[in-house]
């Protein structure tokens, strides 16, 4: 179902493109005949929730199969934790960049 799922979800895109291109391309077209753009034709705003459906089934099926959340699983529960949460120390990636903090910006 993942390969399926994925070429629903490139086709949902694609309509959601091409209904962005059809809306440039129509308001284009007023401005050529000088009239005032109220929305986009009724065609596009259908292509657009066909469009929205198509992804959201993709989104859905494509990431696996949903599991269920089990509360009172050992594999929930948090081994331990240190008595002082105060200053607990984390690994990021601010330690990539110089320590010193007295550099300064040359102008």
């Amino acid at each position: 179902m993942g390969g399926v799922g994925f070429a629903v979800g490139v086709l949902g895109g694609l309509l959601l493109a091409h209904a962005a291109y059809a809306t440039i391309q129509y308001r284009g077209m007023l401005k050529i005949v000088e009239e005032e753009f109220s929305g986009p034709p009724m065609n596009v705003v259908v292509e657009l929730l066909v469009a929205l459906v198509l992804c959201i089934f993709s989104g859905l099926t494509v990431p696996g199969k949903f599991l269920s959340i089990l509360p009172d699983s050992d594999d929930n529960r948090v081994v331990s934790l240190p008595a002082n949460l105060d200053f607990m120390i984390f690994n990021h990636r601010g330690r990539v960049f110089p320590s010193n903090a007295d550099l300064k910006l040359k102008i």
